[in-house]
């Protein structure tokens, strides 16, 4: 039973994208007292589009947000591979790449995400934007926070919902390097004028280890751009200086074919450009004392897997549940790991079973891979048993548990 009787326990939430808003979601309506901090000045909008499938579509709905990004739903229709010379290879529709299910999974702007569930929250959740943790002092039978800013504020629990590189986990759990696994790509996403006519589709440029993208939601003035290359190591000196980023991807596409030197040229001249490394998160355990770590803090799946939303939001709905459910938080965070990380592993596993379809990292792999698309019917059927199905079948591996109604 859910323990309403209990004077409500007050919840650090750092982290404001996509786990924490929804974590915040669940515990308001369980009467906790939640407050969310978050560095950046707003909920960040815009953002390129991601999918909410198998389990997390549940999650939504039950969350009473799956009428909303339906209307948001973007719709993207085609992807059309090109080859190394400019020329087209083949085209799949996104299911058959993903293994998303047409006509059931969302796809939505990540900004749309979140702001659905900023947009109900904000007059009954405390939100501290400009704001961060910059030490915490768990004493046992509470944490005390003080803040960036000087604010000193004392809780119940605190939750890292701040990503892959989270200042919560590098706080209680300590450096990063232990828990993240390097997958081998580095990748740098801006936005660029439209000047392709490209909408509701992506269109994609390889070349062994590389991978140039152009991505249109719809008809708009601006398309999505990434450019992705494997690395044997991270390229860990450039991440703080923009420049260094920008030379380092410059220097790996001088291509003056198909619409790469209109993608470099746009990287440099990005306001927007987010720079990162293709990785995963990998712990023993998401929590110590009263602190717990959730979504890519915990167990970022890489956006190869395409799931890292997915995975969060369902993981929000369980950790809320099991700390409505157990009066001792002990349990409720034992609970909640045994319940999601085998759904976070199988999640994990989709970026790391063979070689990516979108930016294949050998000629060979990428000649059988092209291969296939010339034969519309061998891709259909070898892309869709590979990987869609493998996909399909991750995304829906995990049935939500009904826990009893909140307020």
């Amino acid at each position: 039973m859910i323990h309403t009787s209990r004077p409500a326990r007050r919840v650090l939430i750092s982290g404001a994208s996509i786990a924490g808003p929804a974590l915040a979601h669940w515990l308001d309506r369980y009467g906790f007292e939640v407050t969310v901090v978050e560095k950046a000045a707003a909920v960040r909008g815009g953002g390129y589009a991601i999918d909410i499938r198998g389990t997390a579509r549940e999650a939504v709905d039950r969350m009473g947000l799956l009428p909303r990004l339906s209307k948001a739903h973007v719709d993207s229709r085609r992807i059309t591979f090109v080859g190394a010379a400019g020329e087209t290879v083949g085209t799949l529709q996104p299911e058959q790449l993903t293994g998303g299910e047409a006509g059931l999974d969302l796809e939505v702007r990540r900004g749309d995400l979140a702001d659905a569930l900023y947009t109900p929250l904000r007059d009954r959740v405390e939100f501290l934007f400009n704001d961060s943790i910059a030490t915490l002092d768990d004493t046992g039978d509470a944490v005390h926070v003080v803040f960036d800013s000087g604010i000193r504020r004392t809780f119940d629990l605190v939750v890292g919902a701040d990503g892959l590189h989270s200042n919560t986990r590098r706080l209680v759990f300590g450096p990063e390097e232990p828990f993240h696994l390097y997958l081998g790509y580095v990748f740098a996403g801006f936005t660029l004028p439209n000047e392709f006519g490209l909408a509701h589709e992506a269109a994609i440029w390889n070349d062994p280890g590389r991978s140039a993208v152009l991505y249109a939601h719809e008809p708009s003035d601006r398309v999505h751009g990434f450019l992705t290359f494997t690395r044997d190591t991270p390229p860990l000196d450039a991440f703080r200086d923009p420049r260094a980023q920008r030379d380092l991807v410059a220097a790996r596409f001088p291509e003056q074919v198909w619409h790469v030197p209109r993608l470099v040229e746009g990287m440099r001249e990005a306001d927007d450009l987010f720079f990162d490394v293709v990785s995963q998160i990998h712990m023993r355990t998401w929590s110590h004392g009263r602190v717990v770590l959730a979504g890519d803090a915990a167990h970022a799946t890489s956006f190869i897997s395409g799931q890292g939303s997915s995975v969060a939001l369902v993981g929000a709905y369980v950790l809320a549940g099991e700390l409505a459910t157990h009066a001792d938080h002990t349990e409720a965070f034992a609970a909640y790991e045994r319940r999601i990380r085998p759904f976070a592993e199988r999640n994990q596993a989709l970026a790391t079973s063979g070689g990516p379809a979108v930016t294949p990292a050998t000629r060979e792999d990428l000649e059988a891979r092209n291969a296939l698309l010339r034969d519309p019917e061998a891709a259909a059927g070898a892309l869709v048993t590979e990987s869609a199905l493998e996909g399909r079948a991750a995304h829906s591996a995990m049935e939500l548990p009904d826990y009893p109604r909140a307020a």
